[in-house]
């Protein structure tokens, strides 16, 4: 029997245990079982190598001692420990020993060790089930033999596919498809020794991802310090214990022998002051969770201007403020409400197009994620600008390119049958160029008028974000000068107001009242008029932050699909309110500046 057909008949083995429900369950009892087999192949072949070794594990505890199958006096192999007594070996002295008796300060692997367990359980009922579990993992992994280890990371891989269907599990994982391109565009460099960070890692697909990439730059004159670096260069944080899970025995498969560099805790709940210049990153790559919420006690810290309970609103202020080094490269996925959202979604576009240089959008279809979810997504590709003191205001961001990835032929969608794979990404790798000189290969792409079919399109930020900057200044300039006169005439009320303070003559405490009320009034629809022209500014400026554009190049389509009319008519329905919105602004603005000529001539 393969070792795909092995872990499938697991699985089967596990859907017979009352203990075990769900998909996400299985996975969690599987990767548990699997991490300690391969720790122990493991911890052989570094005894192997160090008869000083000494494992983190009680002797007791270790796969040897009490899992692994053992030959009796007739070479025949029979379990260590009886069905009948597992379990409750198991939940009694198992998982207490690991959970709670591992010190995490003598050494990683102590850490590793006691990370993994912390929060995982054991969720099979029955002795004789987990029993036949363990003899098919002792008749199938063999992590000595390189084809079964080389094999086994593929397998995993297919495993973690599977969570796409298992319910909100489904979020921990990216295709390998996706982290594959993500890694190769960002292109960490090991002779560099780039460091490179997922602080929201799931599974671990993109540290995969970027391991793989390491190693396709060792050449036979590569050093053993070169290939020992790897293990150094990658961090990964995960919030949750069997995404945690998942990824320590990813990087266990994928040779990283202690991989105490992956944190189990949550990213966003750190303290924003908390992140030093030590945890920057050459690199950064990751799928933060979006759509999700964070409780009000994270992210209180955060600046005022970015604070926000949604996470990958989170992340991003994260990555562009505390993660990302000046010209450090990142990607990111995203879905499309980020492109076109506003409020705290545009005050972060701002930031990230003003202190970085967003260079490449891919805009993915519909259905990369499915069954998970089928909410289009993009990947942004950018490189954080170094600091410019000089007083005024300076973006980064001049030209964006966009590419729209297109469906294989024959395909109305993906599915998780039907994934998304790398070879589609040729084109845009074909496109891409280089950053070192601002990719000067897309601009002649971009004027090649043999090229009918072109999915690539770029957008001058620099002019957009000028013409919009100085259509609103005049707006911007009324509204500041407004408020500048309320403001002048509120300092003229308090200072009457303290004025009064130990008079108790009323005759002239009625006067200064009088006054501050007179005072009060020519205040208020000054303000009035402040906000609106504020705000007819604000409606000339901040559209520019809307990077939820179509290729003007493709040919408009036709679709009867109930979903793209309805939000054709959302659209529609927005387009009019805003135009409404600005008609009643205006003639408030009109009416307010009329009503204050008038008191002005009955003054």
């Amino acid at each position: 029997m393969n070792l795909s057909s092995t872990i499938k008949s697991i699985q089967d083995i596990m859907r017979k245990d009352d203990g075990v429900d769900g998909d996400a369950q299985r996975l969690g009892q599987l990767t548990w079982m699997l991490f300690l087999k391969v720790f122990d192949q493991r911890e052989e072949e570094w005894e192997d190598d160090n008869p000083k070794y000494r494992s983190p594990l009680p002797t007791r505890f270790r796969w040897r001692n009490w899992a692994a199958y053992k030959a009796d006096a007739e070479g025949k192999k029979k379990p260590q420990i009886a069905g009948s007594e597992l379990i409750g070996f198991v939940n009694n002295e198992l998982f207490p020993a690991l959970k709670d008796q591992i010190d995490a300060d003598r050494s990683p692997q102590h850490k590793v060790i006691r990370e993994v367990f912390r929060d995982a359980n054991n969720y099979m009922k029955s002795g004789p089930q987990m029993l036949a579990v363990i003899e098919k993992l002792e008749e199938a992994i063999n992590f000595h033999d390189f084809k079964t280890r080389a094999s086994l990371g593929d397998v995993y891989e297919q495993m973690l596919n599977d969570l796409r269907g298992a319910g909100n599990a489904g979020e921990f994982y990216t295709p390998r498809a996706i982290t594959q391109f993500m890694a190769d565009r960002v292109d960490p460099r090991l002779d560099k020794r780039e460091k490179v960070m997922d602080p929201a890692c799931g599974t671990g697909g993109f540290l995969t991802a970027v391991i793989d990439h390491f190693r396709n730059q060792l050449t036979t004159k590569s050093s053993a310090e070169d290939k020992r670096a790897i293990e150094t260069l990658i961090r990964g944080i995960e919030k949750k214990q069997l995404p945690h899970l998942l990824c320590t025995t990813n990087m266990l498969l994928h040779g990283i022998d202690v991989p105490s560099q992956i944190e189990h805790r949550n990213t966003l709940g750190i303290g924003w002051n908390e992140w030093s210049a030590h945890d920057k990153v050459d690199c950064l790559i990751t799928n933060p969770p979006f759509g999700g919420y964070e409780d009000d006690t994270v992210g209180g810290d955060y600046p005022a201007d970015l604070r926000t309970r949604e996470t990958a609103d989170m992340f991003m202020a994260l990555i562009i403020k505390k993660l990302l080094r000046e010209e450090g490269r990142a990607a990111v996925v995203l879905p499309d409400g980020f492109l076109f959202g506003d409020g705290i979604k545009a005050t972060l576009k701002k930031l990230l197009l003003r202190d970085c240089k967003l260079h490449t959008i891919i805009r993915l279809p519909k259905g990369v994620f499915a069954p998970y979810t089928t909410i289009k997504t993009n990947l942004l590709f950018f490189t954080k600008g170094t600091l410019v003191d000089d007083g005024s205001e300076h973006f980064h961001t001049d030209t964006i390119w966009f590419y729209e990835h297109p469906y294989p032929p024959g395909y109305k969608s993906y599915s998780k049958t039907k994934p998304i794979r790398f070879e589609e990404f040729a084109p845009e790798i074909a496109w891409w160029g280089s950053e070192a000189d601002n990719f000067a290969t897309r601009e002649a792409y971009d004027a090649d008028s043999n090229i009918t079919d072109k999915r690539a399109w770029k957008v001058d930020f620099k002019s957009k974000r000028e013409q919009a900057e100085a259509a609103a200044k005049p707006h911007w300039d009324r509204a500041e000068a407004l408020n500048n006169q309320a403001a002048a005439l509120e300092a003229q009320a308090r200072d009457l107001r303290s004025g009064l303070v130990g008079s108790s003559d009323a005759a002239y405490r009625e006067k200064v009242e009088a006054e501050i009320a007179a005072l009060r009034e020519q205040a208020e629809p000054l303000r009035l008029q402040a906000r609106d022209a504020q705000a007819a500014g604000d409606r000339l400026y901040w559209p520019i932050y809307n990077l939820d554009l179509k290729n003007p190049n493709a040919p408009e389509e036709e679709s009867h699909d109930p979903d793209v009319l309805l939000e054709k008519y959302k659209t529609l329905l927005g387009q009019i309110e805003e135009t409404e919105n600005q008609l009643k602004s205006e003639l408030a603005a009109a009416l307010a500046h009329h009503f204050t000529a008038e008191v002005a001539r009955d003054a």
